[in-house]
């Protein structure tokens, strides 16, 4: 994939954020960190506190049991959320495009959350997990796409 200067591109999962600009050009990209974060997310066992609990009532069977919830995954999509706004203000001052990259699931997070300038200026999507590779790794493999 050929990443034009100034192009911006989020590596995202769950729990870790890379905003990163091209610094070079189509031919030679250097891609640079802008922003990185990390969210530090515990256990599932470790956030909840018991087994699900009980309601009275309700009159059919099995329907005074409370659905279980997923912490974990709650926060997972607050973070993500909180990525694609930081792309979103980048995109409203910036002038160059914008390619994601996330795992399957994160990316389908991370579209709902979307900005109106990010849909404006994205270039690309790419459905991989990259945030555990160095950045010259990311440059490498988003250049063989």
């Amino acid at each position: 994939m050929k990443l034009p200067h100034d192009t911006i591109v989020l590596i995202a999962d769950g729990a870790r954020m890379l905003l990163l600009r091209n610094h070079g050009d189509t031919v030679y990209p250097d891609l640079r960190v802008i922003e990185h974060r990390h969210c530090e997310s515990l256990a599932n066992r470790d956030l909840l506190s018991d087994a699900p609990g009980v309601s009275s009532g309700g009159g059919f069977p099995g329907s005074s049991t409370l659905a279980k919830t997923d912490p974990h995954s709650a926060e997972e999509s607050r973070f993500l959320a909180s990525a694609a706004d930081a792309l979103g203000q980048i995109a409203k001052r910036e002038n160059g495009g914008i390619v994601v990259a996330a795992s399957p699931v994160a990316l389908g997070e991370l579209r709902r959350a979307y900005t109106p300038a990010t849909k404006d200026k994205l270039i690309a999507e790419i459905d991989k997990d990259y945030t555990r590779m160095p950045v010259e790794e990311i440059t490498r493999q988003l250049a063989e796409l």
